[in-house]
């Protein structure tokens, strides 16, 4: 393949890859403006968030047989095709309903283009270059997921929110043309394999991982246990995903073959990339909630917050792929990048109401150059022990766990943020008494100067300075709840380091058996 023809390649199937991260994220930003233009409650125009969701963590693990069954070419390019007009029918939506219709369509679309591009990938190198492949892969994805919620910022400043999906549609239209024009058919599965459908895995599977994700999505809102319908997903996903893995065990054809689970590599993989998917997602969505929120900083500034961090990724990302050309251990590189991002938990920890964006640099670094360390080595260390035909699948896998990682964190650190804004509240309302004189002493300068500035009657005043002070409780309890949720993230990462021990004599992979980075 000529280095042109490589170029051109690389570019199209990482840019369908970079459609699908940024979709996740991008109508986080826009709920309100849905809510308002299509007049619906924020409960039901949420959902439009967690269609996508589900239908991601649907398709991801099955792609490997999807690709297998369909051949990888007519998927992946039936996957863009499919992706680009739902992306058109959500922008031209009148109904909220038929946009999460269409958000959930899309997602079944969007869910195989980050295996199958990372195939493609992978497969289009020549084995001693697969690590720089695997590199410029997470140089792609690396920003999806980051650039998400400002992007989406951006289209709602200077247009409407229908643009959030439409400007899918001139991209998807390039990509697919370029997939049918560049992208070839593995030699080994040119004729489409032809396999009894594992009907009742895959039902068992829709059951199982569906209904956990509507719990993990809707749960905080919907007071967890306390509404019936979310107790009844539970109850579904438990039995769901229980008999989805006794089926799956048993069956000859399975739709996702769990048997490669049996490698310790892959198992422990696949418990960290859960981790660092966990940490990926909710420090996305932490930091420009805290930023915008808490801080009052614009979009555009919150925005550029994460380039030097981005910047910084991308050059770790290439010296991260030569490591491991070079014969570096895998946990070594892993061990490192889990604890720059303790560290950077433990500095966001630390920010204050009077934190400006100089203070989110470093931090931003320290994150990004940790995801760096982790993208390409967690993906090699996954598959490192399997047979070539299983490494689809294991990559596959790996893939879902970084999916249910972030929706698992995302939740968890909502929870989380409610609990600890309550306890903090009552913390300082407690210290808060009539006859505290520094309390009298702000209240009374604080009517006097609503008095003087505003005009009001010295009633009027009174009652206001209350509630500034109301406001000021609020926002130091607001505060101190994302500094403890960024430490119970850190936490996570910092608990799930000893797994590196069981890996330790792991063998560095082979180059041809270095997958592409699922992050």
């Amino acid at each position: 393949m000529s280095s042109l023809r490589l170029f051109l390649l690389c570019a199209t199937v990482i840019c369908a890859a970079v459609m699908e991260l940024i979709d996740t994220s991008i109508v986080n930003v826009a709920l309100s403006h849905l809510s308002g233009n299509l007049g619906a409650t924020l409960a039901d125009t949420s959902w439009v968030i967690t269609a996508y969701a589900i239908a991601n963590i649907i398709v991801i693990p099955i792609t490997s047989y999807l690709a297998t069954r369909l051949g990888r070419r007519r998927y992946f390019i039936g996957s863009v095709v499919l992706f680009t007009l739902a992306s058109a029918f959500c922008g031209t939506a009148t109904n909220i309903w038929v946009l999460v219709a269409f958000r959930f369509v899309q997602g079944l679309g969007g869910g195989a283009l980050l295996s199958t591009s990372q195939a493609i990938v992978f497969e289009a190198f020549p084995p001693a270059k697969r690590g720089i492949a695997a590199a410029l892969f997470g140089i792609g994805v690396f920003t999806g997921p980051t650039i998400g919620p400002t992007l989406g910022g951006y289209i709602l400043d200077v247009t409407s929110w229908h643009w959030i999906f439409l400007v899918n549609v001139p991209i998807g239209i390039i990509v697919a043309i370029a997939s049918f024009l560049l992208v070839p058919e593995p030699a080994a599965a040119a004729t489409p394999a032809r396999t009894q459908m594992d009907w009742l895995g895959l039902g068992l599977l829709v059951l199982g991982v569906g209904s956990l994700q509507v719990v993990l999505e809707r749960g905080q809102e919907e007071d967890w246990f306390e509404t019936p319908y979310i107790l009844q997903l539970s109850v579904a996903a438990a039995l769901g995903l229980v008999g989805f893995v006794w089926w799956e065990l048993r069956t000859a054809q399975p739709i996702v073959n769990l048997r490669v689970l049996k490698s310790r590599s892959l198992a422990v993989a696949a418990v960290l990339t859960f981790v660092t998917g966990l940490g990926l997602f909710t420090s996305v969505y932490l930091t420009p909630v805290f930023a915008q929120r808490l801080l009052h900083f614009p979009v555009l500034d919150t925005g550029l917050l994460l380039v030097p961090g981005a910047v910084a990724a991308i050059i770790v990302l290439l010296l991260t792929a030569r490591a491991l050309q070079r014969g570096v251990p895998v946990p070594l590189i892993v061990g490192l990048g889990f604890l720059l991002f303790v560290t950077f938990s433990w500095r966001m920890s630390l920010l204050t109401g009077a934190a400006g964006t100089h203070d989110f640099y470093l931090p931003l670094i320290l994150r990004g150059v940790g995801i760096a360390l982790l993208t390409v080595p967690l993906t090699a260390l996954a598959v490192s022990g399997l047979p070539v035909q299983d490494i689809a699948q294991g990559a596959a896998l790996n893939n879902m766990m970084r999916q249910l990682g972030g929706s698992f964190g995302i939740a968890l650190v909502n929870t989380y943020l409610a609990t600890q804004f309550a306890v903090h509240r009552q913390a300082l309302v407690t210290h808060l008494t009539a006859g505290d004189l520094a309390v009298a002493e702000r209240l009374n300068g604080t009517t006097q100067l609503v008095a003087a500035r505003l005009g009001e009657a010295p009633v009027n005043a009174v009652q206001r300075a209350y509630q500034l002070l109301d406001g000021r409780v609020n926002l130091q309890a607001g505060i101190q709840s994302y500094n403890d949720a960024f430490l119970l993230v850190g936490g996570c990462f910092l608990a799930a380091m000893p797994l590196l021990l069981l890996v330790l004599r792991t063998p560095r992979p082979a180059p041809s058996s270095v997958p592409l980075s699922d992050h």
